[in-house]
């Protein structure tokens, strides 16, 4: 399994980028797939979820509005779209393979290594 993330860089508040997941290793198309970002001295936060198939898509209330996650199955790529980006949202953003776990709640088993976002005010 393999996830490699692409797309960051450095905006101005209010700018936008679009952030890629290249997959590969796997059937991409057969998991749900998760993007999850880490701000500099603060634990991963999850960000947003797509399922299987690209019909529905779940937000953390912090970027609701403004990202917008999808997906390509024929290309086995997952993109987040980030628009009217903010300082708080400076953070190393993953994307994730999602799993379900023994209890039935949802997990993430692969991640990249992830792509720096960095929004100046």
């Amino acid at each position: 399994v393999q996830l490699v993330e692409s797309g960051g860089g450095m905006v101005r508040h209010g700018g936008s980028l679009r952030l890629s997941c290249a997959a590969s290793g796997f059937t991409f198309s057969s998991y749900d797939m998760n993007w999850v970002r880490q701000a500099p001295g603060k634990g991963p936060e999850w960000v947003s979820g797509i399922n299987t198939a690209g019909g529905s898509t779940y937000y953390v209330d912090s970027v609701k509005g403004r990202f917008t996650i999808s997906r390509d199955n024929a290309k086995n790529t997952l993109y987040l779209q980030m628009n009217s980006l903010k300082p708080e949202d400076t953070a190393l953003y993953y994307c994730a393979r999602g799993v379900r776990l023994v209890t039935g709640d949802n997990g993430m088993d692969y991640w990249g290594k992830g792509t720096l976002v960095t929004v100046s005010s």
